[in-house]
């Protein structure tokens, strides 16, 4: 593969001569690339044009300088002080000043700047060294006194001089921009630029303005406008020794058909799908043959002798990248995934805990609901305490509400009926919440309870040590040594190379001639759980490893490009068919790569499969409580600040915000009497001449009662609200037993008569006594 870029850095006489012995030779053709340095490029415009139709097709950096109006002046005086001094100089080979020489003129402009800076520095020119006697006439040389300053004010002196900016960096002049130019017909064409802060573009970033970060179109040797690969394939090229191993199981990997002396074997498989994709993707064209590896014990190791001992150039299959392998040799990057874990066999899990009923929600998310149901209680309570009798009473009773009006919501059981709006939306938004938390409840349950759940047999790798059980692993793999690390007996451990000897193997167990575990890497126990889906898990930790890769000899130039192409392909989709190719569905069977607790059953329900219906059940609540609030604060304004004001009076003690915090809560805890409820249920009794207008209802709850005058006053006031419910209905209803005779329940009748009447006299002669 030999190459066909070149760049050259030499002088411009040296550069000339290598482009003549090239063209002879036939390397300034199509294919090939040639970069020279600015020591050329510079130059190009006092080539010959014998020297230029040379170099047809290179392209060079040379200082970008500006055309300025000054810098055509300068030119002009150039060219005529160049003629004037040489007379007899033919005016073709006047040319404009090169670069070098307009440096050369900002050069000497900063040091008159600077000599000029320094000679101001007081003190005499030189000063003679004190010496007690002078070796030489040297010795009695004076030392300039302003040779520091001088250099100081060189450096440090920047102006706009003939070729850009003038400023020197550590010493060193810095160039603003560098322009690529490309030699072509009879001189140098510009094709770009660069720049340290915008780096390749083809104008100058003028104004801001935006550029495009290319070149424009180069015109190479050969006259040839695309790109130059910049290698070609030998014609007498080796082609490659690629080894393959031969198994006996585990062929969706590796496959060989045919012997191992075979010319031309038939490999097949996961990793030689790769790798053939890899090859074809590369830049440069790779002659290959595949050349099968034996079987044995030990074959893997071997095969990576194979390629580090130059019998082999790679070793392509299912190959680990292991530390001790790449001491011998270099891989590219992993293109499976890595690591190595146990797969065993279950059974049947028969147990039956009897807190099963708790399994289905996470604790978080039983405590959640816990912490929804009290605070939704609380929330309806506050609302309703001062205008529903069904949420008053003794303390005990109203906390006891709280709980069980939440809690009754779970199966639709609550009666209490509430008076306000508030809290029906509330309520509302609850029960929708509630109804979608038993739903998934009830089928979660049902799920663990009705579909057969499945356990490891092993669940630990210490569990297996503990016991002595046998263990499996593949024949020819890494994973033997580091299980006898980890503490494994080497004589219970067994190795298989098919994948029916796994399921064999796990079925028997340890006590019939098996194993209770197989160890081997995560593509393995994929394919394996993919054909075998049920009775056999994946548990316990991954290990990690890197996974498979191609192996080459140290310091192979071939493994970076090969690892960017196994990159590309894993970045694409053509390494996903290849995977569904050889071992199907990606997915099928994943209950068994789950671990512990997979095979059927169902997982349990977390708080964030229900996070936003709780946060619109949160805020919804608090949004009403606050509304509650501020409409019960807006409302009794009046009332409180009278309530404060006598208990001022009463009791000067305390500071403010004590004394109106408590005059708040004994005001709310005291019945809305403007509320439509009560204000119904006092017209009705009165009018109605119902025994309970003379007494406090039982749901008093020890506040001041409803007086037959408070009811009077009531009835006086306006009547019942049309939203109001008619209560002593209810209760007259209700107040006759059945089976009662028909002369009872009319004596009765007639006697709750006669005592309304009575109670209406007695309520109207204390208002008029009153007034």
């Amino acid at each position: 593969m030999p190459t066909r870029v070149f760049v050259v850095h030499a002088n411009f006489r040296l550069a000339t001569r290598l482009f003549r012995r090239a063209g002879e030779a036939g390397m300034m053709s199509d294919g090939y690339a040639w970069v020279v340095t600015d020591g050329v490029g510079s130059l190009v415009d006092r080539l010959s044009p014998e020297d230029v139709d040379a170099m047809q097709g290179v392209v060079s950096l040379r200082p970008h300088v500006e055309l300025t109006s000054q810098v055509k002046n300068f030119s002009a005086r150039f060219r005529a002080r160049f003629r004037r001094d040489n007379p007899a100089s033919d005016d073709d080979m006047i040319n404009d000043p090169t670069v070098t020489r307009l440096w050369s003129y900002d050069t000497a402009w900063a040091i008159a700047a600077a000599a000029e800076a320094a000679a101001s520095v007081p003190g005499p020119a030189f000063q003679t060294p004190q010496r007690s006697r002078a070796l030489t006439d040297l010795d009695r040389l004076g030392v300039s006194a302003t040779g520091a300053a001088l250099l100081r004010a060189v450096r440090n002196t920047t102006f706009d001089g003939m070729a850009g900016r003038f400023k020197l960096v550590n010493g060193q002049l810095q160039v603003a921009a560098y322009e690529v130019v490309n030699i072509i017909g009879n001189g140098a064409r510009t094709v770009g630029f660069w720049t340290p802060e915008s780096g390749i573009s083809q104008d100058l970033n003028v104004g801001g303005a935006k550029v495009e970060r290319k070149l424009k179109p180069i015109l190479w040797p050969g006259e040839a406008l695309s790109q130059p690969r910049g290698w070609t394939e030998s014609p007498n090229g080796r082609v490659l020794k690629v080894a393959v191993p031969m198994k006996n199981g585990f062929k969706q990997f590796v496959d060989v058909v045919g012997e191992k002396n075979s010319t031309a074997p038939k490999v097949t498989g996961y990793c030689i799908d790769v790798f053939e994709a890899v090859m074809k993707n590369l830049p440069y064209p790779v002659k290959y043959q595949y050349v099968p590896f034996p079987r044995s014990p030990d074959s893997y190791e071997k095969l990576v002798d194979q390629v580090s001992g130059g019998e082999a150039d790679i070793a392509v299959g299912d190959v680990t990248i292991t530390a001790s392998r790449m001491h011998e040799a270099d891989f590219s990057m992993p293109f499976t995934e890595s690591g190595w874990a146990m797969v065993v066999a279950t059974r049947p899990d028969t147990s039956a805990s009897m807190w099963i009923f708790l399994q289905p929600l996470t604790t978080s998310l039983w405590l959640t609901s816990l912490g929804f149901f009290c605070f939704t209680g609380f929330v309806v309570w506050v609302i309703e305490h001062r205008v529903n009798p069904e949420f008053r009473g003794t303390p005990s009773q109203q906390f006891g509400l709280i709980f069980y009006f939440s809690f009754s919501t779970l199966v639709f059981a609550h009666k209490e009926k509430l008076e306000s709006n508030l809290s029906r939306l509330v309520v509302i938004i609850w029960v929708f919440v509630v109804l979608i938390l038993t739903s998934s409840y009830t089928a979660s349950l049902t799920s663990m309870l009705t579909v057969q759940q499945l356990r490891p047999t092993v669940t630990d790798v210490k569990e297996l040590q503990r016991r002595g059980q046998h263990i499996g692993y593949q024949e020819g793999s890494f994973i033997k040594p580091l299980l006898t690390k980890m503490g494994f007996d080497e004589r219970k451990m067994k190795k298989y190379s098919t994948l029916e000897q796994y399921a064999e193997a796990l079925s028997k167990g340890s006590a019939d001639g098996g194993v209770d575990a197989v160890f081997d890497e995560i593509p393995y126990l994929k394919l394996f759980l993919s054909q075998h889906c049920d009775g056999y898990m994946q548990v316990g930790p991954v290990y990690k490893t890197d996974g498979f890769g191609f192996v080459f000899p140290r310091g192979s130039p071939m493994v970076g490009d090969v690892s960017r192409e196994i990159l590309r392909l894993a970045e694409g989709d053509q390494m996903a068919r290849i995977e569904k190719a050889w071992f199907g569905e990606p997915g099928t069977c994943r209950d068994a790569l789950g671990g512990i607790g997979a095979g059927g059953g169902s997982s349990n329900l977390s708080f964030r499969s229900f996070g936003g219906l709780f946060l619109i059940t949160g805020v919804v609540s608090s949004l009403m409580l606050l509304l509650y609030f501020a409409i019960f604060m807006y409302r009794e304004r009046d009332e409180l600040r009278e309530a404060e004001r006598e208990a001022k009076a009463e009791d000067g003690s305390g500071s403010v915000p004590v004394r109106r915090l408590r005059v708040l809560l004994q005001h709310y805890d005291k019945r809305d009497l403007k509320s439509p409820t009560f204000r119904t249920w006092n017209d009705d009794s009165v009018r109605n001449g119902s025994d309970y207008a003379g007494r406090t209802p039982r749901w008093s709850g020890g506040d001041a009662g409803l007086t037959p005058r408070a009811g009077a006053e009531e009835h006086a006031m306006g009547g019942a609200s049309p939203l109001s419910v008619d209560i002593s209905s209810e209760m007259n209803a209700g107040s006759s037993p059945e089976g009662t005779p028909a002369s009872e329940i009319s004596e009765s009748f007639e006697q709750r008569i006669e005592g309304a009447v009575a109670s209406v006299e007695m309520a109207r002669s204390n208002a008029s006594r009153l007034q």
